[in-house]
């Protein structure tokens, strides 16, 4: 847990360093290829809830509360983005416990365990601007740190990259954005095993009025293995839906989501705030 801590003094100081902001895009994960602008720095906060969720490695499952949901993006320059996210604080109300390859690792006793989220360092480059005739196109290339651990029942202990294309398009009132890409996922049970698996993500944003939008998206991975990919490595996929409403500088968001397998949350919701502010020059 040392190692945890750690990565959680130096998030803590990055986000004291860069004042409040958020990233743009809550509750949707879906990345857009614009980036957030020179010098500008965006913070965004929320809760998460997802209900029976469960963790195939460790063998838990239950309710996830993750409070609150931390991240910060800053604009290097006018076609560059660096993002750092996580949380420091997963709450799981276990509801039942299956066996699994590293259950004996779990020291979590009784009916709730916690931990850190993972934190995730990614950089976010717009190769080609939008225009009226092609959509904007962009690459994001992110890292997983392993900062939760096995013994909570909630960290793989694992470090996963994953490198993604980014689309985007607007037409009239309605946002369109797509993600594809690679994901290299390593093997919790076996440190010289991995799985590549394929990234995607699709949203629609729909202005109905001044400052206000309803979103959607479908967002997750599919795994490439042939036959049973390694534990931990599966396919994920989430169905969000939510609405968000903007005013000057800050954004209030709401979403539900809903899983798309057995892995994933069979329902929950989000809710943040987003903030966004001029924080320096770039010369």
């Amino acid at each position: 847990m040392r190692r945890s801590r750690w990565s959680w003094v130096i998030f803590a100081m990055g986000l004291a360093a860069s004042s409040p902001a958020a990233a743009q895009q809550r509750p949707l994960v879906t990345q857009d290829p614009e980036v957030v602008g020179s010098g500008i720095v965006l913070i965004e906060g929320g809760i998460d809830y997802g209900h029976d969720v469960f963790y195939p490695v460790t063998g838990l499952e239950g309710s996830l509360w993750r409070l609150p949901i931390l991240g910060v993006s800053v604009g290097l320059g006018p076609i560059v983005e660096v993002q750092l996210d996580g949380g420091p604080y997963n709450r799981l109300s276990i509801t039942k416990r299956h066996g699994a390859p590293l259950s004996h690792t779990v020291t979590a006793v009784g009916d709730t365990t916690h931990d850190v989220e993972d934190l995730v360092f990614a950089t976010k480059i717009r190769i080609v601007s939008e225009t009226p005739s092609h959509p904007a196109f962009g690459l994001r290339f992110a890292t997983r740190l392993p900062n939760a651990s096995q013994e909570s029942g909630l960290g793989l202990n694992t470090t996963d990259f994953h490198a993604q294309l980014l689309v985007g398009k607007t037409v009239q009132s309605i946002r369109i954005v797509g993600n594809i890409g690679l994901g290299i996922l390593s093997d919790p049970t076996n440190a010289t095993n991995q799985n590549d698996v394929l990234d995607y993500g699709a949203s629609l944003a729909r202005a109905l009025k001044e400052g206000i939008e309803v979103v959607g998206e479908i967002n997750g991975r599919a795994s490439t293995r042939s036959g049973t990919p390694p534990v931990g490595t599966e396919s994920r996929g989430i169905f969000r839906v939510g609405g968000r409403f903007t005013r000057g500088t800050v954004r209030l968001d709401a979403g539900l989501l809903l899983g798309m397998t057995s892995r994933d949350p069979s329902f929950g919701f989000t809710a943040g705030a987003t903030y966004v502010f001029k924080a320096f020059t770039v010369k």
